[in-house]
């Protein structure tokens, strides 16, 4: 495609698609990616995770897609299983590779590009997008509504072996209750300054300023809210109000200024 149109959406394989969008035509991408908590027999697509949630909708199992290998399945933590997580890693790392140079290439110089993930493998996220040229600006946090507990209760665990110690482990856990998301933000790197980038580009500095006059950090929150009829197929849906802000913050109003979503779905 010679000239990419307003407000339009291109079907097909992101990997694909961006390989054929015109370079230096993107201001910013705001997207939410698979995490690797998605990542099984190496496809990230709603089939699979929609397949092992209805396996267990009915069920009590209090987390509904837990892929193999993610580092929050179960199994025997033996030398074996930290291989295959290992593996694991490594594998996601190279498929966010593989669409994060299609992506630096149609960005502007200067574009920022924010990407959610978990905190658990945002690091990769981040190792994969440096591959590829990006600059690493920052790690936002956007907090949400808090978790259940994830992992072992050390506690409850003993207990139903009839152990004699259960009572002395109470409290202890193998994880802690969860209630943020990771958003990296890279950019690709600026004509010599950022006024001299903004200039040619349109893009490269933040909107810092909040309405009550306060200096915007990098915890993003209150930001959980929506309409009572909203509702998603999609089970990590975000916030409009947080992708609002996220428009708000990272990219000066023009028309000219086009925001890419790889992973709108």
């Amino acid at each position: 495609m010679t000239q990419l149109k307003i407000n339009s959406v291109y079907k097909g394989d992101c990997i694909e698609v961006l390989r054929k969008m015109p370079s230096n035509s993107i201001a910013c991408c705001i997207t939410d990616p698979p995490y690797n908590y998605e990542f099984i027999g190496h496809k990230w697509d709603d089939d699979e995770v929609k397949r092992r949630t209805d396996r267990v909708k009915n069920s009590k199992t209090m987390v509904k897609n837990i892929p193999y290998g993610s580092g929050l399945a179960g199994g025997v933590r033996n030398p074996r299983w930290y291989e295959r997580n290992r593996t694991n890693t490594l594998d996601y790392i190279a498929w966010c590779e593989k669409w994060g140079k299609g992506l630096y290439d149609v960005c502007k110089a200067g574009s920022p590009v924010a990407i959610f993930n978990s905190n658990r493998s945002v690091a990769h996220v981040q190792i994969a997008m440096e591959n590829c040229g990006f600059y690493t600006r920052d790690i936002l946090v956007y907090r949400r509504n808090s978790g259940i507990p994830k992992g072992l209760n050390l506690k409850g665990k003993l207990e139903k072996l009839n152990h004699i110690d259960a009572e002395k482990w109470d409290g202890w856990h193998s994880a802690f209750r969860n209630e943020w998301e990771a958003v990296l933000l890279v950019q690709k790197p600026l004509k010599n300054n950022y006024w001299e980038t903004l200039q040619e580009t349109g893009v490269g500095v933040f909107k810092t300023l909040n309405i009550d006059g306060s200096f915007q950090s990098n915890i993003l929150e209150d930001l959980n809210s929506k309409g009572k009829n909203e509702k998603f197929d999609h089970c990590t849906v975000k916030p409009l109000n947080l992708l609002k802000k996220l428009i708000d913050t990272l990219v000066p109003k023009s028309s000219e200024n086009i925001i890419l979503d790889p992973f709108c779905r």
